[in-house]
């Protein structure tokens, strides 16, 4: 649960509308009883196991402020590096002098992935599909709070069913849910009991999802266009093996900062 200093300075700044660093500029200033029952409230529930940001309402991530709930994913460091990853390729390549970027976000959740994208990507437009109406109104509320919200369509469906067939991307990206189902119970309480079991668990193996995506991004990528998933630990070569079965060429493999194998980036060929 991190600190418990931290966790209520971080509680209180969110009730107050302030910065941490200004509680303690105002140190001597008493709190009256509505503000302590709601405090006392806040700290229950942390108590209780309930991530912090689903008791602020707020994650940061790529610099940014996302609203989230527990209809979607807490965003994580990990998933910063699938958006670095995907910029960085983009850079890289003659798709930073076309026109326009279009990109296919999978799994989108907070809308975390797209907007980041969006906000770093001049000319872009970008579909992002989830299978949770309830997500996607959350991932609406953040692409309207960073004013990118003409950037991105929203698509609610199954992966890559909702998508125009005639569409072709110069990217696909995703962060999948790619936990094993046996893995579950093992996981910190905080997630295993807050966070929504849809967007973590794929099958026995936790790749049930993956090997969807990956047996049909071909389809929707224009020539020498990549997808780029995040993966659990230990899945890399079984993703590479994948990605060969369906004529998608291994440009390169990222690592966290743990040193696990985290995103994988494909070419179409």
């Amino acid at each position: 649960m991190g600190s418990p200093r931290l966790n209520i300075e971080l509680m209180l700044a969110h009730m107050l509308g302030k910065r941490r660093l200004d509680l303690y500029m105002e140190f001597e200033r008493e709190l009256d009883e509505p503000a302590l029952e709601k405090l006392r409230e806040m700290v229950k529930r942390r108590a209780a196991g309930e991530p912090l940001q689903y008791i602020t309402g707020e994650a940061e991530f790529c610099g940014l402020k996302f609203a989230v709930d527990r209809q979607v994913l807490i965003p994580r460091p990990e998933t910063e590096l699938l958006v670095e990853t995907v910029l960085e390729q983009l850079k890289e390549g003659v798709r930073s002098q076309k026109s326009e970027v279009r990109i296919i976000d999978l799994c989108t959740g907070s809308g975390c992935v797209a907007v980041a994208l969006a906000k770093n990507l001049e000319n872009t437009t970008i579909f992002s599909t989830d299978i949770s109406t309830d997500a996607l109104a959350v991932a609406r509320r953040n692409a309207a709070r960073h004013g990118v919200e003409k950037k991105i369509r929203f698509l609610q469906g199954d992966l890559l069913s909702v998508i125009p067939d005639s569409l072709r991307a110069d990217v696909l990206v995703s962060n999948p849910p790619y936990i094993a189902s046996g893995e579950l119970v093992g996981l910190p309480k905080e997630v295993r009991d807050f966070e929504p079991v849809q967007a973590l668990v794929a099958g026995e193996d936790g790749l049930k999802v993956i090997r969807r995506i990956v047996a049909n991004a071909s389809r929707f990528l224009l020539p020498d266009g990549i997808l780029a998933l995040e993966l659990g630990a230990g899945q890399r070569v079984a993703v590479e093996q994948l990605c060969a079965q369906h004529g998608l060429q291994m440009v390169k493999v990222v690592k966290d900062l743990q040193g696990h194998e985290r995103v994988i980036v494909a070419r179409a060929r």
